[in-house]
């Protein structure tokens, strides 16, 4: 493991395993280097690519200052990208294929040059109600000092049932995922209203937007509208499980798509 210093002073732990050319592996809501998807993914991507695996700030081994924002965020990747090389590819999954989606905006193609989003959770406009309810109730329950309700109100926004929130109160894991509350703010901002942002118009690099096969079609939904909007890019589908694509077949489908030589 080793770190940057983001422009704001907060370090960022990350580390690189593999060679060839870098593709940086950003996270979604809760999950970090040791807890969510993307070491497994790394193990795979690593035949073919410099693969960096960091901690957003305010998880794992990253730091974090008070009223973190989207911008701080994007100046954490910049930093990343100046310590491994540009240009980079960028992975994400669910809000980190969204907070990649405007990395590549705001960073521009001679820093970012392929995007590859997995299930950015952009919704139709029947369910941007409850979006912005959850934006509220969540904003409201970390303002007040009550991370475990923020988490549970997270919890049920995607849909774990009530049997499953008692259970994960129950888990040795608990008090661990509650000190990760705050960073829920951080992945509610990252979807803004929950629409894939007009401005994804201005994307003019190879972008390939996934879903598993076996997600339901609402998972699905973003990143259509998301390849839709993007000039030049491409859905696919994946295998892989619910929210989560399988390791070797995506590691095919990137060195296939970034145009790793033979």
């Amino acid at each position: 493991m080793t770190t940057v210093t983001s422009k704001d002073g907060t370090t960022i732990a990350y580390e690189t395993v593999g060679d060839g050319p870098p593709v940086i592996l950003v996270d979604g809501a809760m999950c970090f280097r040791d807890s969510g998807p993307m070491r497994p993914i790394a193990s795979e991507l690593a035949a073919n690519f410099t693969v960096v695996l960091y901690d957003r700030r305010g998880r794992g081994e990253s730091g974090d200052v008070p009223r973190s924002a989207v911008g701080r965020e994007l100046e954490d990747l910049n930093a990343l990208i100046d310590a491994v090389g540009a240009p980079v590819s960028l992975f994400g999954i669910s809000s980190g294929a969204a907070l990649s989606l405007r990395a590549a905006l705001a960073l521009g193609p001679a820093r970012v040059g392929h995007l590859v989003m997995f299930e950015p959770p952009y919704l139709p406009e029947e369910f941007l109600g409850g979006a912005a309810r959850y934006t509220t109730d969540l904003a409201r329950a970390l303002a007040q000092g009550r991370p475990e309700d923020a988490i549970e109100i997270f919890m049920r926004h995607v849909g774990v049932p009530e049997q499953g929130i008692a259970g994960a109160r129950q888990s040795p894991t608990w008090d661990a995922t509650v000190a990760l509350a705050p960073t829920l703010a951080y992945d509610d901002a990252v979807m803004g209203n929950s629409i894939v942002p007009p401005d994804a118009a201005r994307i003019a690099i190879p972008t390939l937007t996934l879903a598993s096969a076996a997600s339901p079609p609402m998972l699905r939904h973003g990143p259509e509208v998301a390849a839709r909007v993007i000039p030049g890019a491409r859905f696919e589908l994946v295998a892989g499980t619910f929210h989560e694509p399988d390791p070797a077949a995506l590691a095919a489908r990137l060195a296939e798509f970034i145009e790793v030589p033979a």
